[in-house]
């Protein structure tokens, strides 16, 4: 007899009163650990907004996105269309297709703020611990009620204190912050085999990201499979829908919807090594499979990558179908030739935790119901006891050192020349002083091409994104001061001039209609730090 059917036949009136205590503090658990998820995500982003080490890419640019969704208009951002020379009216919706970010515009009916920006996301992240919640005691229902509460708060915490949480909190506000949660909702619908929901939560992921649509494919073949020999007509039906709508989704957004909003199809191919599009990678690959292998090992960091998200994990995902759903996600980065995409120093492993810790979740839960408690205990503590230590390392220690909540001399003077432009303005800004703009000037990034703006603020002693050598700020502050500039400041490596003259400076330049878009050169000295990349 289970221990679940000896509480049912002992059942008594005492017995339903402690039951119910256990469902309130059940309750009062998951609000708990919600709030604790919310309150250390939110806790970061504070941090790195006081410290000025936010910019203007990215929060910035989602900023100005969101704030044209709030006056009901189009997400249009200067910083990204300016520097990256897209046309005028280019859409944020022709650079990565996240119409789901127009559900954050009423955050800035109550406050006009960037900061709105990293509560929403903080809320988003926090949104996911009642759906782990749910999933564990789904996966775990076999176990006794003592066994099954501790499953869920441990579940939850890994979740909600994971490392990829913590780290893209660090790095401001990104579109993964609704895939996440968005996911965890996919999961736990079709694990209670509410297919309408699930349905929802599948289209809501393909309107977060483009590529997204590849994961919900991955997962329509993961249901189809666990299907295999039912009868729920609609679960197949689903599936099919995934397997087949998903990838279609990401077609369709990358092929004509990006272009329509303004965008540049293959803008993003990063894949080189491969071929110089989609076509020609797959013909490259058809005739030559071992390209793939050469291009997961071009850099060390491509196998460490793995080896960590394995390792931190204690391999749990790997016995479950649901990890699955994470491959396109991990291709698109193994096969890179982005260094960004190599480290764990970005947001990019947020879009994969979800799919981690429910995987791990299934396949402890199928260790349980076949009878192998004491591997259950070993396997789940030993992945908790990773993954914490490493939340502790990448993420949580920095909440205890007073110096990181401070900016740097050179960011503060950013900050006090910042006060001295008034509202209003058009602004060329330094890229970690962008976000404290944004909300009331018309602002672009200071990239070293003269835009002809009022005012320029940036500091020219150190190099900083998007420069890339140490003395092109220093070159471009005296460009401008020969041609029409003057200098109201100049503290600790930081100036801010204002135009007086009305020669045009040498090289001024806005984009126009007929400008052709340019991706970022990454300079050499990036992508060979696995933690800072």
């Amino acid at each position: 007899m289970t221990t679940a059917s000896a509480l049912q036949t002992s059942a008594a009136p005492g017995a339903a009163a402690r039951t119910s205590g256990v469902r309130l503090t059940t309750r009062r658990r998951t609000v708990l650990l919600t709030v604790l998820c919310f309150a250390v995500c939110l806790a970061l982003g504070v941090q790195q907004w006081t410290s000025l080490q936010l910019g203007g890419f990215d929060l910035g640019i989602f900023d100005q996105g969101v704030r044209g969704y709030a006056h009901f208009g189009l997400p249009v951002s200067t910083l990204k269309s300016v520097h990256h020379e897209f046309p005028p009216g280019f859409s944020l919706l022709g650079d990565h297709f996240s119409p789901v970010l127009a559900l954050l515009a009423p955050l800035y009916w109550v406050w006009d703020d960037p900061r709105m920006l990293l509560v929403g996301q903080a809320a988003l992240f926090a949104a996911g611990v009642p759906l782990v919640r749910r999933i564990a005691s789904r996966a775990f229902a076999d176990a006794g009620p003592r066994a099954r509460t501790r499953v869920r708060d441990v579940a939850a915490l890994v979740y909600g204190l994971g490392w990829p949480l913590l780290i893209s909190s660090r790095g401001g506000f990104h579109e993964v912050g609704f895939a996440v949660p968005l996911f965890l909702l996919l999961f736990e619908r079709a694990g209670a085999r509410r297919w309408v929901g699930a349905a929802v939560a599948a289209l809501l992921l393909c309107a977060t990201k483009e590529d997204l649509g590849l994961a919900v494919g991955a997962f329509g073949a993961v249901l189809l499979w666990r299907e295999r020999g039912r009868a729920d007509r609609w679960a197949k039906v689903l599936g099919w829908a995934l397997l087949v709508g998903g990838p279609l989704s990401s077609a369709v957004e990358i092929g004509y919807l990006i272009p329509a909003m303004g965008g540049v199809p293959g803008y993003y191919w990063n894949y080189g090594q491969l071929g110089a599009d989609g076509g020609e990678a797959l013909r490259h690959v058809a005739g030559d499979p071992w390209l793939l292998v050469q291009s997961a090992f071009s850099s060390p960091l491509k196998p460490i990558l793995l080896t960590w998200l394995v390792v931190t994990t204690a391999a749990l995902p790997l016995r479950s179908a649901t990890s699955f759903v994470a491959l396109p996600l991990l291709a698109e980065r193994i096969f890179s030739d982005n260094p960004n995409h190599w480290s764990i120093a970005r947001h990019y492993d947020a879009f994969l935790w979800p799919i981690l810790v429910t995987a791990a979740i299934e396949a402890l839960g199928v260790l349980w119901a076949s009878g192998r408690h004491r591997q259950v205990r070993r396997l789940g503590a030993t992945a908790a006891v990773l993954s914490l230590a490493a939340s502790a390392g990448l993420g949580l220690y920095h909440l205890a050192l007073p110096y990181e909540w401070q900016p740097k001399p050179s960011t503060a003077a950013l900050a006090r020349a910042a006060k001295l432009i008034p509202d209003g303005a058009s602004v060329e800004a330094d890229n970690q002083i962008a976000p404290r703009l944004t909300n009331r000037t018309e602002v672009m990034l200071a990239d070293g091409t003269p835009r002809g703006q009022e005012y320029v603020i940036l500091r020219y002693e150190n190099r900083a994104f998007p420069f890339q050598r140490d003395p092109e700020q220093a070159e471009y502050r005296a460009l401008l001061l020969a041609h029409g500039y003057q200098e109201l400041f100049d503290q600790d490596g930081v100036t801010l001039l204002r135009r007086t003259g009305t020669e045009p400076v040498p090289g001024t330049h806005l984009p126009g209609p007929g400008s052709t878009p340019y991706q970022e050169v990454i300079p050499p000295d990036v992508g060979h730090n696995f933690f800072l990349g």
